[in-house]
């Protein structure tokens, strides 16, 4: 089977964003570039992790190869929403970054979820230790986005916006309120 890598290097948009309501949400990365349009779907903590993991690699290039990093934007940036159709290519399982020294750009990929098979093995278990440890499979979709710092920086905030802006937190137990009412564990189930 073919697998397709969906390359934008650089893109004309790359954000973070989500179709329905708070509790209901699928949450994207799109990337717009060359008339085309590429959607994938992701969870919210995959968001959340990659916003947080793009900051360390900013900062640990700024440390390691004295690349200049832009301030943190102070006005709202991109807010517009995504773009439509909003068609989903692949589910993401897996999400890799890297610094390109040579031309001081990040570059994201988003890894389709693969069918993971269990396979059983008949024999030694010293057979076990020649294995080498899992990678992501060649043949699966792709989506790659290669990034200036500047433009990083308004991916990372554009996320953490997209990612605060669902169902506020119970104070008691951390756990979502529903507008509905919630079932907190710290009060016994009552409604809260």
């Amino acid at each position: 089977m073919t697998h397709q890598v969906h390359a934008f290097e650089p893109p004309e948009r790359f954000v973070a964003g989500t179709v329905g309501p708070p509790g209901e949400r699928t949450f994207f990365l799109q990337a717009r570039g060359g008339g085309r349009l590429v959607s994938v779907a992701l969870e919210k903590v995959q968001v959340s992790l990659l916003a947080e993991k793009l900051e360390e690699l900013l900062t640990e290039a700024q440390r390691r190869f004295g690349v200049q990093l832009p301030e943190a934007p102070t006005a709202a940036g991109d807010n517009d929403p995504l773009d439509t159709p909003v068609d989903e290519e692949f589910r993401v399982g897996t999400l890799g970054l890297a610094f390109d020294v040579d031309s001081a750009t990040v570059v994201i990929e988003a890894i389709a979820a693969g069918e993971t098979e269990v396979e059983v093995a008949l024999g030694d278990a010293d057979d076990e230790e020649d294995e080498e440890p899992d990678e992501p499979d060649d043949d699966l979709d792709r989506l790659r986005v290669r990034l200036t710092p500047e433009e990083t920086r308004a991916f990372i905030e554009r996320a953490r916006r997209v990612v605060n802006a669902g169902r506020p937190p119970c104070p008691l137990c951390g756990q979502p309120l529903d507008p509905a009412g919630h079932l907190c564990p710290r009060h016994n189930g009552y409604h809260r």
